[in-house]
This record gives structure tokens, sequence and C-alpha cells, in this order.
């Protein structure tokens, strides 16, 4: 028995709710193979399984909230010893040698890290042809990765190598005489090294059935022509199929070995689809109790305060009475930033890149930040240090739908206005939907907060603590403007934006803020000059 403890899921996690399970007791698993969906206090993760093996025991329920360490779930791996002291293993007697110490130390086991969902023999296939795996899409169930997705990225398609191939020889090939085997036991072939031309032994030196199943993902299958067509319409990898009997000494498939494999696969797609349709329909009553606020005669209503809601609260907390914050407010002509990312919205879309106007901001944020780096540092309390950082992780506020999360673009002074547009529209969404990983939302040194995305002009934001500053955008809003041209003033209409820079004033003097300030409207009022970043 393996016991598998909930694994630290992100920097400085220290517990995570159950949101759901992904399979239930007594269900088969693959190593990598999504078992549970938990919620942190900085995103929505999966957590994998760590070996191929069957699940034994589910020690909490959807909602529980479990700390980091603990164990969380079980699971029996073939082969290993049991609760019980016996091998997990059918076919293993037990040892005449009197009881003696059995069992051990569990080993500990570590989470993977590459998330790919893929069986041992399709690695090592992906490693002699020098796939990289991450980069594929697999197409069995779950996302897993099969051997015919490894050939089809080396050129030959799926087809080529193939073991449904390698069924019969073609019609010109064959005797006047000679028809098609019709069952499974007329002929044999073999996966690896089948030749049409060879006869078969398989019918004649048939082996006695094994009392195990011979496990799947073989580098090597017997199998006749007709099972490897079934296997072929049922779309199912024939080495993956559980083999019950061996021929000439190899693991030997038979058609309903073939059919009852393919109809556990759909059962288990079945499953899943019925789990996210029932997530999806528990998602939609949620949001439709939502919209009613309040139960007929219901005057009160409790939530559970946790999970991101609650770390975010903690984070403000913290950050309120910890750092002395200071606003600083002002206004900028943004007339020709506005016309400048019109000009190139359109050559943006032919790239497939929404352009926003984060990031000219986000430009014209790192410039200032290189003239004041005491902006872009942190106070180090416990050993009494200002810690100068010379790189520019920049936050982007985003609003999602369990709360504010904050995305990180990290070394922004060194991508592009597309770089950055694209990459930004890539984190919110993944926000927004929950799949960001912990690590996209930690280690940045200044963040930025759009408040006119909802009409908003100024504001007071919190720091992300412990940032010394974060800058406010509001919206853009055409006001009349008092303009000089060639010493003539008029008044004229003007695209406007609104700054609200919150900062730290243990670190930074009100003047250094507003300093810092009118070098980020310098460069939104001539973007050009951000060609020069």
């Amino acid at each position: 028995m393996r016991e598998f403890e909930l694994p630290d899921v992100g920097e400085g996690v220290a517990e995570g709710e159950l949101v759901s399970w992904l399979v239930e007791e007594g269900d088969e698993v693959s190593e990598d193979q999504p078992v549970a969906e938990v919620e942190t206090d900085k995103a929505l993760v999966e957590v994998p399984a760590p070996v191929d093996g069957t699940v034994r025991e589910l020690r909490y329920e959807a909602g529980d909230v479990i700390p980091v360490g603990e164990v969380f779930v079980t699971f029996d791996v073939a082969g290993e010893e049991g609760a019980d002291g016996r091998s997990a293993d059918a076919n293993e007697t037990e040892s005449t040698d009197g009881p003696g110490a059995v069992g051990g130390d569990v080993d500990e086991i570590e989470t993977p890290q590459d998330r790919v969902f893929a069986p041992p023999r399709v690695r090592r296939l992906a490693r002699e042809e020098g796939i990289d795996l991450s980069r594929l899409e697999g197409s069995g169930p779950g996302g897993r990765i099969t051997a015919a997705d490894v050939r089809a990225a080396t050129g030959g398609g799926a087809d080529a190598g193939s073991e449904s191939e390698s069924v019969q020889p073609a019609s010109s090939d064959v005797d006047a005489g000679t028809t098609e085997p019709e069952s499974a036991d007329d002929a044999v072939t073999d996966s690896t090294d089948a030749d049409a031309g060879e006869p078969s032994a398989g019918a004649a030196n048939t082996d006695a059935t094994a009392t195990d199943l011979e496990s799947a993902d073989r580098d090597r299958t017997l199998a006749a022509p007709a099972t490897r067509r079934i296997a072929q319409e049922e779309g199912v990898d024939v080495d993956a199929v559980p083999a019950t009997e061996r021929r000439d000494g190899e693991a030997f498939v038979t058609p309903e070995a073939v059919r009852e494999y393919a109809d556990a696969q759909r059962h288990a797609q079945e499953r899943d689809a019925r789990r996210v349709s029932e997530s999806a329909s528990a998602d939609r009553k949620a949001s439709e109790a939502d919209d009613r606020g309040f139960a007929e005669g219901e005057r009160e209503r409790r939530e559970p305060f946790r999970g991101v809601r609650k770390r975010i609260s903690e984070a403000m907390v913290e950050s309120k009475y910890s750092a002395p914050h200071v606003t600083h407010f002002d206004e900028v002509d943004v007339t020709d930033l506005v016309e400048a990312r019109d000009r190139l919205k359109p050559r943006a879309a032919d790239r497939g890149i929404r352009l926003t106007y984060t990031p000219f901001i986000v430009k014209a944020v790192v410039a200032a930040l290189k003239e004041y780096p005491e902006m872009n540092a942190v106070l180090d309390e416990e050993n009494e240090e200002i810690l100068y950082r010379d790189y520019y992780h920049v936050g982007v506020a985003t609003a999602t739908d369990v709360g504010l999360m904050v995305p990180v673009v990290e070394d922004a002074d060194r991508k592009g206005l597309l770089q950055l547009s694209s990459q930004m529209n890539e984190l919110v969404q993944k926000a927004r939907e929950r799949s960001i990983s912990p690590d996209e939302l930690q280690g940045s040194t200044f963040t930025v907060t759009n408040v006119g995305g909802i009409g908003g002009e100024y504001a007071t934001p919190i720091l992300n603590y412990p940032e010394a500053g974060i800058l406010a955008i509001g919206e853009i809003k055409r006001k009349p403007r008092v303009v000089d041209r060639d010493g003539e003033e008029s008044i004229e209409p003007r695209s406007v934006l609104t700054l609200s820079l919150s900062f730290d004033h243990r670190l930074i003097d009100g003047a250094v803020a507003a300093e810092f300030t009118n070098t980020v409207m310098e460069y939104l009022e001539n973007p050009e000059l951000l060609l020069l970043e």
C-alpha cells in the first residue's frame, strides 16, 4: 500500500480545500493521472497520482481542508505489500520461513512535476525518437499520450509502423485459394516484428492460461489479424489491452479481451463526462442561487470564509497594518497614446494578439522603475535591510469569480509590446479559468491594477505586500483641456487617463512618488519614447 500525502502545491501554501475527487475507490489509475482537484489560497490545481495502481482509500470528502503533508489517499500497487503484510500480487505465495517482519517503511512519493500523462513504454519510445512529450496532445482517455501519438509526431503519421497495419498481406500477395482467417485462433502476428510470410506457431504452442493478468503497455503482443482489426475499429492500442494467456512465452490478446478493454475505456470516459456535467450543473445551480440572492423566506445566508477569498483578506490586513499607505493622484493626456494604439491594433490582430493599453502602461512603469529604484525595492524587516532589485516582474491584478488574483509577467523589461500583450492576455485568461499555476502568481516586484475597466477613475489601492508600490489605472475619458499650439491656447477635447499610486511611506517619500508618477506620465503622453525601452 502506498500512502500519498498532499504535496506542497505552491510556495507558502499550508493547506488546500478538496474541491472534488476525480477517481473513486477501486479505480485503476496510472502515474500522473489527476486524482483530485484542490483549491489553495492561490489557485485551483489538479493533484496527480504518484504511481500506477488501484485507489484503496479516499480519506477526505469534498469540502474538507487538508493540511499539506497529510495522507489523503492510498493506493494498492501490484507486487508491493498491503496493509496486512501480504503482497498485492495474487500469485505470490506466503513465505514458509515464519511470520517475520513485513511491510517496512512506506517510501515517500514525490509529486511528479512534468504533468505529462504517458505510460513508461510510451515515454521510452519518445526518448528513442527524440520527441518532447510535453508538446504532444494525448488522444487516449483523459488526455493520455499513446504510442500512436508519438509515432505521429515523428512525421510518419499515426499509422506508420502501427501494429494494426500488420494484419494480413495484400490480396495480390496471397495465393488464389487462401482466405483470411475468420477467428482469433486461426492466425497470430507479432506486434513488433510481424512478418506476413512467417508461419504462425500460436495455436500449436499455447501455454496454460496465466492466473494473473499480463500488465498492459507492453513492448510486444501476439494477436490475430481479426483481433487487431477489432482493436483498430474500437480505437484502442492492442499493447495496452490486458492479456489473460500466453503463446510462445509472449502475451496473447483475444477479441474478447479487446472488447472488454474498449468497454472499460468507454465507461471511464462516460463517467468522466458525467462528472463534468454534474460539476457544470452544480456551478449553474450555484450561479442561479446567486442571481436569486436569498431563497424565499430566507433573510440571512452563510458561506464558508476560506480558500482564495480568505487569503485575499489575510493579505490585505497584513499589508494595511504593516505598511503605512499613502496614495498620490494625477491625470495624464493620452490622446497620442490612443491614436498609436488604434494604429497598431489591426497589426497585432493579424498576429492573433488583442492589443490593450496595459502593455503600454507596463512599459512606462518599468521605465520609471529604472529611474526610481526605491519603487522596485522591498523592506526586509527581519534583517533591517532595504532590498533593491534589478529585475522587473510586474503583477497585473485580475478580477475573477473567486476574488482578486495577481498573475506575474516576469522580466517585463525584456519584452516588446506584442510579447507583453500576448503573455498578459494568456495569464489573465488562465487566472479567470482557475487553470493558472501557483508559480505564475508569485514573485512580482510592482503591481498594476485597472479600475477603469468597470468605469472607475480614482482609487486607493492596497499594496500587494511586501511590494513598495501599486499603480491603479482609471478609465480613459474625453475631457476638455487647454492646449497650447505655437503660443496660442485653445480648449480641445482630449483623452485623459487618471492615475492612483499607493506606496509604502516607510521606503518612499511623497516627492519620490510624485516624480515617479511624472515619469510614467511622460512616457504615456509621448508613446514614441517607449521605442527606446
